[in-house]
């Protein structure tokens, strides 16, 4: 076989070399291509330039041409140079870099640093061990000893750095915090209390799973397999292969298993499933809400954990495997749903009579958090959308769905974004996030509407410190979905899994019981965190919220016409404003899918802490009211949702907007000069470290929350006037490190996390009792209290309480 091999190789070889170019006609390729490429670009550049007029067009396309052949050069330079590195450290470097990347988090920095480091160390110590360190010249020998040096700094270096959970970031002020005493906590017990029912556990499944018993021999209920072939692209080829020599199954019988907890009793019962997101396959997901489980059983609701690990990516699937499958994973929950449907009627079932069918939620975590989206739509769909010859007719009614930390688009039913209607919607997130590092559950958010006349509302919630994992304790603070623990991770500002799971808890326990068993009493929560602060671990929490009521004055999606209100001939207006504009809302990942309004303000050679004199014109934004506002009245709230951006509060102090006039700059730079020589023959350029001192202290100091104020003026010039705090000052942007090496790049994320705000009419006409809301004409954003600063607002209008 060898012997073969090789003869096959010698005639390769042979083969090759007799239909190989020579030299001249080499040349003749290289001479034809120069020729004609050159001409051709000459030709362009000079009909473009007589075209076009101008003369400096075609001293453009020379230096364009010059630039590309430089570029030539060095770049054969570089391949040269790389050449004629050492045969041996150029494939060590080769094999080294992708082994590195894999091996470290595919941190870029912390395979340069390994490839420096390693390859320091590995010279000087290869030298000393040989013993040729004495025959080295004193050149070489400082090179060698400087190797080492770098070498052992940058490996205690990595160590110190790999060592430690993480570090801290700077410090930022809890703007809601500063007036949280004013705020009542709910007269009610912690949705996070166990209940009183006693809380039973059983297993759901096909009977026959491979690796998990509980679905296997030890099931307490079997269930019939499905096909899930319409709803799964790309189970194929070695990647669909593996999974069923694995899993013991194909994409035509998908099994329904599942972990219930409920709770003991007559019922009927709300019932809710939760769906876990993309993790490894091998790495059972399904277990990591038992937490919630037993938590909602014994306040009355059934709760089963729906395992889809079958569709969890795996080492297989490189370099492809299943590809956008959340619409699978939310048809697989509706699949779950008509097994219990069936359960409720069967008279054999332990669950017979025991469900109430009209009170259903779907929860789900990260793309599981997206699927329960797509489970909503297509439970009211009659037909698959991506092929309609394939009937669904679900039509369960699903009254709640909540989003943990949840992908956005990862599906796309019939390529655009899924939209819902009248649902209630809860989409928890964490700023430490590094998984799923952008707000994607708030696309979500916008994209749901509510029916006049209903009861709906959606919330969104923006924890500090919560990270992705922690919502799951079989994931727990490793959000890099590995096995091992990583040290990459920069873990030190993340709350305890005790405080995150404990968030879970009260949230989706007072989510459910408000929405599934119309206790309202916790309704009050998803608008302000600070009303559940007896209940809720301290951290920053930022709340979106709207219900089926909210009337909009504004919400900036109309048209481009930045003076028009959403409403019909309503007018907006500023006064010297700094930033003006609306836009596209952005993410970290993408855009929102909604827009805003962007205000900025800057009250120049003032510092903060100063008073603005009454002598300076306040910033202000108007929103004028044309016609009367139907159904407000003393019992509703005024409402808007508002986040801070960190643009330039003063973009026109430089470009364009600057009047040079070289004269002055002349007049200016004379009299500097003049000033610096007397500075200097007078001796008084010397630094006062106490100054400096206190600027660096003023840089780590965290800036103060945003305040401004707000007036209201009715027909008859009778005015309410506010101050934007009364609710609570507008939280600084969250800057995050979510990795380790975010301390090296001295890298901060964030992104605009928006707070909605609340203001009942009752409380604010209590000031002035002539106040007419019938006749309400103009609201005006006065922007008084903070020196600086741009905003980022949205959804101006009134609910009710």
């Amino acid at each position: 076989m060898i012997r073969w091999f090789k003869k096959l190789k010698k005639w390769a070889y042979a083969t090759l070399e007799k239909i190989t170019p020579g030299k001249t006609a080499v040349k003749g390729a290289s001479i034809a291509l120069l020729i004609t490429s050159i001409t051709l670009f000459l030709v362009f550049a000079i009909s473009n330039t007589l075209n076009g007029g101008d003369p400096w067009f075609f001293l453009f396309f020379i230096v364009l041409s010059i630039a590309c052949v430089l570029t030539v050069y060095l770049s054969l330079w570089g391949i040269k140079k790389f050449n004629s590195i050492p045969k041996k450290y150029k494939r060590a470097v080769l094999i080294a870099i992708p082994l590195f990347l894999f091996s470290l988090a595919f941190e870029e920095i912390y395979m340069i640093a390994a490839v420096v480091i390693t390859s320091l160390l590995g010279a000087a110590i290869a030298i000393i061990l040989k013993g040729r360190f004495k025959k080295l010249t004193t050149p070489k020998k400082v090179v060698t000893i400087l190797g080492v040096l770098i070498g052992l700094g940058g490996l205690i270096g990595a160590i110190a750095a790999y060592t430690p959970k993480g570090f801290e970031t700077k410090p930022i002020i809890n703007a809601a915090s500063l007036n949280k005493d004013q705020i009542k906590n709910i007269q009610a017990s912690s949705p996070a209390e166990k209940g009183t029912y006693t809380v039973k556990t059983l297993t759901y499944g096909s009977g026959k799973d491979l690796h998990r018993p509980e679905f296997a021999e030890n099931v307490t209920i079997k269930t019939d397999s499905v096909n899930g072939v319409a709803f799964l692209d790309n189970w194929e080829g070695f990647s669909g292969w593996y999974r069923e020599q694995y899993w013991g199954f194909d994409a035509k019988s998908l099994p329904v298993n599942g972990y219930a907890w409920y709770p003991e009793g007559e019922g009927p019962f709300p019932l809710a499933l939760i769906v876990h997101g993309n993790h490894s396959m091998q790495d059972f997901s399904d277990v990591g809400y038992g937490y919630l489980g037993e938590l909602l059983a014994s306040r009355g609701i059934i709760f089963a954990s729906v395992d889809e690990n079958f569709l969890n990516y795996s080492w297989s699937d490189i370099p492809d495997g299943l590809d956008e499958e959340n619409d699978a994973r939310g048809w697989m929950l509706l699949e779950h749903l008509r097994v219990w449907q069936t359960w409720n009627n069967d008279k054999n079932s332990p669950f017979y009579k025991k469900i109430d069918t009209t009170k259903l939620a779907l929860l789900g975590h990260s793309r599981g958090g997206e699927a329960v989206a797509h489970a909503a739509l297509l439970n009211k769909m009659p037909y698959y959308y991506d092929d309609a010859t394939i009937p669904l007719d679900y039509n369960y009614t699903i009254q709640s769905i909540v989003a943990i930390a949840p992908v956005d688009g990862q599906y796309e039913p019939g390529d655009a974004s899924t939209t819902l209607k009248d649902i209630n919607y809860l989409v928890l997130h964490g700023a430490q996030d590094a998984d799923v590092t952008s707000f994607a559950g708030s696309k979500q958010y916008e994209r749901i509407t509510f029916s006049d006349s209903t009861d709906y509302f959606k919330s969104g919630i923006y924890i500090q410190g919560a990270n992705h994992g922690q919502f799951n304790t079989s994931w727990g603070d490793n959000d890099t979905g590995g096995f091992m623990p990583t040290k990459f991770l920069n873990n030190t500002p993340l709350l305890s899994k005790e405080d995150q799971e404990k968030i879970a808890q009260v949230y989706i326990s007072a989510f459910l019981e408000t929405t599934l068993k119309d206790n309202k009493v916790y309704q009050p929560l998803f608008t302000d965190a600070r009303k559940g602060k007896d209940w809720l671990p301290e951290t920053i929490y930022l709340n979106q919220y709207e219900d089926a009521s909210f009337k909009v004055l504004a919400n900036f999606d109309e048209d481009f016409d930045v003076s028009t209100t959403t409403t019909k001939k309503g007018a907006i207006s500023s006064e010297y404003l700094s930033v003006w504009r609306e836009q596209e809302i952005k993410l970290k990942w993408g855009e929102k899918g909604s827009r805003a309004a962007y205000l900025g303000w800057y009250y120049d050679d003032l510092e903060e802490g100063d008073i603005i004199p009454d002598s300076i014109p306040r910033s202000s934004y108007t929103i004028k009211i044309a016609t009367p506002l139907k159904a407000i009245d003393s019992t509703s709230l005024f409402t808007f949702s508002m986040a801070e951006s960190t643009e330039d509060a003063n973009p026109k102090s430089r470009g364009k907007w600057i009047d040079e006039d070289p004269e002055e700059d002349e007049k200016d730079e004379a009299l500097e000069n003049e000033q610096s020589d007397n500075e200097e023959e007078n001796e008084v350029d010397e630094i006062d470290e106490s100054e400096e001192e206190e600027e660096e202290e003023d840089k780590d100091k965290p800036k103060e929350p945003i305040d401004f104020s707000i007036q209201m003026t009715d027909a008859s010039g009778e005015v309410v006037y506010f101050p934007l705090s009364q609710f609570s000052a507008l939280q600084r942007e969250l800057n995050v490190r979510i990795w380790k090496s975010q301390f090296i790049t001295n890298e901060d994320e964030s992104e605009n996390i928006f707070q909605t705000f609340s203001y009942p009419l009752i409380d604010l006409i209590e000031d002035n009792p002539s106040f007419d809301l019938s006749t309400l004409q103009r609201i005006d954003f006065i922007f008084d209290k903070t020196l600086e600063g741009v905003i980022v607002i949205d959804n101006i209008g009134f609910r009710k309480e």
